[in-house]
């Protein structure tokens, strides 16, 4: 059984944990290293928008899940942060960091969203 995971847990972390100390299982196409996702998306580009679909909702059920208080009016998809650069930043992380998983890129994106623009 896949248990909801909170903001707390997965994006301060880094990993994700469950309250009784128990590893939670990420599930989807997203759930991959970086180097399967560099692979898929150059040998049939079209698959990078399920991953980054699969971000975008992993992001969402971040932010439900995130107590009162925290990340409150965060806009995931921002005029000055489009889908499409998004898309790029991904590609960029898991390209410099193989040997990192894709969830890694998903959550260093979310803490890029939640910078505020200088």
């Amino acid at each position: 059984m896949i248990r909801p995971i909170g903001l707390a847990l997965v994006l301060g972390a880094g990993c994700a944990f469950s309250a009784a100390g128990q590893t939670d299982k990420i599930v989807g196409v997203g759930a991959v290293p970086c180097a399967q996702f560099s692979a898929e998306i150059a040998r049939t580009p079209t698959a990078e928008r399920d991953f980054l679909a699969w971000a975008q909702g992993f992001m969402s059920g971040a932010l439900i899940r995130s107590p009162p208080g925290v990340d409150e009016g965060l806009d995931l998809t921002p005029p000055g942060f489009p889908l499409l650069r998004q898309a790029e930043f991904l590609r960029s992380y898991c390209q410099a960091h193989p040997e990192q998983d894709f969830m890694d890129a998903v959550h260093a994106l979310y803490r890029t969203l939640r910078t505020p623009p200088t």
